[in-house]
């Protein structure tokens, strides 16, 4: 069982800066409980048989060529641009 309380929500409140409703913090701390004691369920899981390194390269990643291709977004989005020079919105000068 987790020894959630109201000084342990009050650091956790701190910690994430959040303030939670005085009406609400009994529901809170019951709700955080369950979600402890969900986690401590794994602690009752035997690993001791499984390896606990993991490589992405072992699952055989399937790799594509890396190869350019080309597009005309930019030119379709540019059309719409009420100014654009090689490539480019072309917008006024805001800071003097």
């Amino acid at each position: 069982m987790s020894t959630i309380n109201d000084k342990t929500l009050t650091k956790l409140e701190k910690l994430a800066a959040l303030k939670i409703d005085e009406e609400k913090r009994a529901q809170t701390i019951q709700e955080i409980s369950k979600i402890v004691d969900f986690v401590e369920n794994l602690n009752e899981l035997d690993l001791s048989d499984k390896d606990s390194s993991f490589y992405v390269e072992e699952g055989g990643t399937p790799f594509r060529e890396d190869t350019p291709r080309s597009s005309d977004v930019i030119e379709t989005i540019l059309e719409h641009a009420p100014k654009s020079k090689e490539g480019f919105f072309i917008v006024p000068k805001i800071i003097g």
